[in-house]
C-alpha cells in the first residue's frame, strides 16, 4: 500500500466534485438497498418453499426423490439460459468488479440487473449451494456504474462508483454495512483513498437502511449472550485457525478443479451441464434438506445451540464442502461467500466434537464460540480478507464475545493459507476470466 493510498484528502478534487460523488453514491445506495432487500426476500421465501417441497416429496408414494431432483435441475437450467442471454451474469461477479476497478474490464451495463436478480433466485432459490452476495455485489456494481454515467462522472470515478456500490451490495447481502465497506476497500481496491471511502460509506449506510425497511432491523443470526472463552483456550483457537487455513486452501483448489473439469466438457451444452449439476444437488437435498442452498438455516441451528450429533455434522460438512464448488461450476448466478460461513460453522462444531471426544467434558461450552470463529477464519482463509470476514461475522451475529479468539484464529488461518501457497479465490477467478465474460 503506497502513501497515496491512505492520504487524508484529495485537494485536486473541487467541492462540487465531492458533493456529486457522494450524492450519486446515496442515490445508487437507495436502489441497491431496495432491490437487494427484495432479492433476499425472494430467497428467504424460496428457502421455505424448498423445505416444504422436500417434506411433501418424502410423503409421496413411489419415487418421491425425483421431485427435488427435477426442481433443482429445472431451476439451474433456467438460470443457465439467462446466462446464455447475458454471459456476464455467470458466477459470482465479484471478480469482474475487481477487474473493472483495475481497468481490465468495462463497467457492467444495467441489463445485468434483471439477469442477476432472476437468475440468482432461480439458481440459489432452487437449492444450488451458492451465495446471495455475488449477485447482490454485481447488481450494486451495475447500479453504481449506471448512476455514475448518468451523473457524467469521469471514467475513473465510474470504476470507483461501481466498486463502492458493489460494496454496498455486499453490505445488503449480509446486513453488514461496515463489513461491506471494508470489503470494497480491503478486497477490491486494497487501498483507503478518501473519495472511495466516503462513496462506499454513503452507499452502504443508505443501502442497508433501505434493506432493513424491507426485511426488518435485526441481525441476520440470533445468538444468545455467551461468555468470552477463557484466555487459556487461546492456543486451541490458534491450532483451529491453522487447520482452517489448510482446509480453506483445499476448498479453493476444489473450486478450481470443478471449474476445470466441468468447463472442459465443451461438447455438452452449458444448460445441460447446469441441469445435471442441479439434479445431483437435488438428490442431496432429498437426503439432507438443510445441506443445500445458502446455508443460513443450518448456520442458525448451530448458533442457537441445537444439538446435532457428530455423524450428522460430518455428513452436512462433506456435502456442503463438495456441493459448493460443484454448484459454482454450473456457471449460473451465485457467489461463494455465504456457503463459506455455513462450512466454517460446521467445521468449528466438528472440531469441538473431536476435541471433546479426546478431552471429555472440558470443551462443550466452546461449541458456539468455535462455530463463530470458524465462520470468520474459513472466510479469511479462502478470500484472504481477514478483517472483512471478522467484521461481517460480528455484524451478522451482533456479538463481540469471541473477538479475541476470532482475531487469533483468523490470522492463523490466513497465515496457513499463505504458507500453503494457495492464492485468494477471487484472484484465481479473475485470472481465469475471458475478456468481458467472467466464468
Amino acid at each position: 500500500m503506497t502513501e497515496s493510498d491512505v492520504e487524508s484528502g484529495e485537494p485536486d478534487v473541487p467541492v462540487r466534485g465531492w458533493i456529486l460523488v457522494c450524492s450519486t453514491a446515496v442515490v445508487a445506495g437507495v436502489a441497491i438497498g431496495f432491490i437487494g432487500g427484495a432479492f433476499r426476500w425472494c430467497l428467504q421465501t424460496a428457502d421455505r418453499l424448498r423445505i416444504d417441497l422436500v417434506d411433501w416429496a418424502h410423503r409421496l408414494p413411489g419415487p418421491g426423490w425425483l421431485v427435488p431432483i427435477a426442481a433443482v435441475a429445472l431451476g439451474a437450467a433456467l438460470a443457465a439460459l439467462i446466462v446464455r442471454w447475458v454471459p456476464l451474469a455467470a458466477g459470482s461477479g465479484i471478480q469482474h468488479v475487481e477487474a473493472v476497478y483495475r481497468g481490465e474490464a468495462r463497467p457492467p451495463l444495467l441489463i445485468l440487473l434483471p439477469a442477476k436478480f432472476i437468475g440468482g433466485v432461480l439458481s440459489i432459490g432452487s437449492g444450488l449451494v451458492l451465495g446471495r452476495e455475488g449477485p447482490t455485489v454485481h447488481m450494486g456494481a451495475a447500479i453504481g456504474a449506471e448512476a455514475a454515467r448518468r451523473a457524467r462522472l469521469q471514467d475513473a470515478d465510474i470504476r470507483m462508483m461501481q466498486t463502492a456500490v458493489g460494496g454496498a451490495g455486499l453490505a445488503v447481502a449480509f446486513n453488514a454495512p461496515i463489513g461491506g465497506t471494508l470489503f470494497a476497500l480491503e478486497e477490491v481496491t486494497k487501498s483507503f483513498r478518501l473519495k472511495t471511502v466516503l462513496a462506499t460509506l454513503f452507499a452502504a449506510a443508505t443501502a442497508v437502511g433501505c434493506m432493513r425497511l424491507v426485511l426488518g432491523n435485526e441481525p441476520d443470526f440470533l445468538v444468545e449472550q455467551i461468555d468470552a472463552p477463557a484466555l487459556a483456550w487461546l492456543p486451541l483457537f490458534v491450532v483451529f485457525g491453522l487447520l482452517t487455513g489448510c482446509l480453506g486452501a483445499v476448498y479453493n483448489r476444489l473450486v478450481l478443479w470443478f471449474l476445470d473439469r466441468v468447463g472442459g466438457l465443451r461438447r455438452i451444452p452449458a444448460v445441460a451441464k447446469a441441469a445435471v449439476i442441479g439434479a445431483v444437488i437435488g438428490l442431496a437435498m432429498f437426503v439432507y434438506p438443510l445441506a443445500v442452498g445458502g446455508g443460513d438455516s443450518l448456520t442458525q441451528m448451530i448458533l442457537s445451540g441445537q444439538t446435532i450429533v457428530l455423524p450428522v455434522v460430518v455428513g452436512y460438512l462433506l456435502v456442503r464442502f463438495v456441493a459448493g464448488p460443484l454448484s459454482y461450476s454450473a456457471a449460473v448466478p451465485g457467489g461463494l461467500f455465504a456457503p463459506l460461513l455455513a462450512i466454517g460453522a460446521l467445521w468449528g462444531l466438528l472440531f469441538v466434537g473431536v476435541v471433546d471426544s479426546v478431552w471429555p467434558g472440558n470443551t462443550t461450552t466452546l461449541a458456539i464460540p468455535m462455530a463463530l470463529v470458524g465462520m470468520a477464519a474459513f472466510f479469511g482463509a479462502t478470500v484472504r480478507a481477514p478483517v472483512t470476514g471478522i467484521v461481517i461475522v460480528i455484524e451478522m451475529t451482533a456479538t463481540t464475545a469471541v473477538a479475541i479468539p476470532m482475531l487469533a484464529a483468523t490470522a492463523a488461518a490466513v497465515l496457513a493459507a499463505e504458507v500453503t501457497r494457495s492464492p485468494p479465490i477471487y484472484e484465481s477467478l479473475r485470472e481465469r476470466m475471458m475478456p468481458e465474460a467472467p466464468r
